[in-house]
């Protein structure tokens, strides 16, 4: 007897993820990895294109590849490019200054993400408890 897959065992995943871009602000930009951290799946960023695709009303343009590079191609780009520059996004060559307009999720401490302590060796100190 052969199992059957739900008919839409994506759909969590893709509404948490249509959640997670809905939450980037105006000027600030996130990239598909940080996306799908948020939506809780980590390593399922190619997953946050394909709703990116699909899922119409999402603010795309605040969503790039790592590194703040724009992903897309053609116009596509030019127009993603112009859109995030009218929201006073800047530029440094081809990539966002992430380091300026990166927006970060909280986690689910309620701390801010990638706030780990760091030892003078630069190795991650053990969370308090």
């Amino acid at each position: 007897m052969t199992t059957r897959r739900k008919a839409n065992s994506r759909k969590p995943l893709a509404a948490a993820i249509a959640e997670a871009i809905r939450k980037v602000p105006r000027g600030r930009v996130s990239t598909y990895g940080a996306i799908a951290k948020a939506a809780g799946s980590p390593r399922c960023s190619r997953h946050v294109g394909r709703v990116l695709k699909e899922v119409g009303g999402l603010p795309w343009q605040r969503i790039l590849g790592s590194g703040g590079r724009i992903s897309l191609r053609g116009e596509s780009a030019l127009e993603q490019r112009f859109l995030l520059q009218a929201e006073g996004v800047r530029f440094k060559g081809r990539r966002v200054d992430l380091s300026e307009f990166e927006h970060r999720f909280a986690t689910a401490r309620g701390e801010r993400a990638g706030t780990a302590k760091r030892s003078p060796k630069g190795k991650r100190l053990p969370p308090k408890l």
